[in-house]
């Protein structure tokens, strides 16, 4: 046997070899990057875990169908439940969570100079204005949009204009009776006109947008979210996440916009979008009028930036049946959640009850 084959056997033995390690290399790899994208977990805590049984089997006593929890603190998950049909890998229907994802890609393109919180808003889209625009149209601007204060007394109704209606010019047509920036109005159109104006000014839709910005980073994938007939996503509901996703932007929230070490929003958009900007009563209502008192109520503690301040100095995005991000810097935790349910302060109310106690 010659010098030449001897050595061609000893290199195709030691490659034979060598497989077995590197397909172990390989799936240690595949699961290490699967791990990279999960939330690091907490040993098993049985204060914490008690609590949110008590919180399930409250909830269960009244009829509120809960579909899964998380709760964060310090930087890892110590406790999570799916329930109800729910499961960790199946994306849950967000409602207005979804706007919270909206105002973050307004604060990542705010800071990438795409368009400023002064800037008019109809200024944005000129063709689509009415032929007579009030004056107070004309004062709106992008951070009514943002804080729910676009001066409608009411909020523009979706659902009157049609599916296939053009939602831009239905939004300019409705009259705004007031001022900017003086009265309260739950808009999920409002909402919608900042996706419009995300899209308009980056050329991508809200969804695209974040997928390099935010999506990857935090490692959340297949993002899902609906759009108008213009091929605009709804802005303000119609986002389809995971609520290990949820958990993440909570987190990253109450990093003042940081993730991994690395600045993914900047921490002065982060202060904005957490504070409150207007008191979130009904337009025209005074105070002395509003029949549920204040320290009763997580939706009379300010309205922010597509997110409501809720009591306990939390802040909270806030979605239709029941579904929260619950961002609390005093404990230093995240709570997200998914339901099916009508009654979401008493949801809330459970939270307070059973959950925030052990999060010392």
């Amino acid at each position: 046997m010659t010098t030449i084959i001897k050595r061609s056997l000893i290199l195709l033995l030691f490659a034979m070899l060598s497989l077995p390690l590197m397909a172990q290399q390989k799936n240690k790899s595949a699961s290490d990057a699967a791990a990279d994208k999960s939330l690091p977990r907490a040993e098993y805590s049985v204060p914490i875990n008690k609590a949110v049984d008590d919180f399930l089997a409250a909830t269960e006593k009244a009829k509120q169908e809960i579909h899964s929890i998380m709760v964060v603190q310090n930087g890892k998950v110590v406790a999570e439940r799916w329930l109800n049909g729910a499961a960790a890998d199946v994306p849950h229907v967000l409602n207005s969570v979804s706007k919270t994802f909206t105002a973050t890609a307004v604060g990542i393109a705010l800071a990438e100079g795409r368009f400023s919180l002064s800037d008019k808003v109809v200024s944005f889209f000129p063709d689509k204005l009415p032929a007579e625009v009030s004056e107070n149209l004309r004062k709106m601007e992008v951070r009514h949009l943002l804080s729910m204060s676009t001066g409608h007394d009411y909020a523009p109704d979706r659902h009157k204009m049609g599916a296939d209606a053009d939602w831009i010019k239905g939004f300019y047509a409705e009259p705004v009776l007031h001022e900017p920036g003086t009265f309260f109005v739950y808009n999920s159109l409002a909402t919608y006109m900042l996706s419009a104006i995300v899209q308009k000014t980056t050329g991508e839709k809200v969804v695209d947008y974040l997928r390099p910005r935010l999506f990857e980073p935090l490692g959340i994938e297949d993002a899902r979210w609906e759009e108008c007939s213009l091929g605009i996503n709804v802005g303000g509901w119609g986002l389809y996440l995971k609520t290990e996703d949820l958990a993440k932007l909570g987190q990253m929230i109450l990093q003042k916009g940081k993730w991994n070490g690395k600045r993914i929003v900047p921490a002065k958009w982060i202060m904005e979008a957490t504070k409150a900007h207007i008191a979130s009563r009904p337009a025209g209502v005074r105070p002395e009028n509003v029949k549920v008192k204040p320290e009763d109520s997580d939706w009379l503690q300010g309205y922010c930036y597509q997110m409501w301040r809720c009591r306990h100095n939390a802040v909270r995005a806030d979605g239709a049946a029941g579904q929260y991000i619950i961002i609390m810097p005093d404990q230093n935790a995240v709570i997200a959640v998914t339901a099916n349910l009508s009654n979401m302060q008493r949801e809330i109310n459970f939270i307070w009850e059973h959950i925030l106690p052990v999060l010392k």
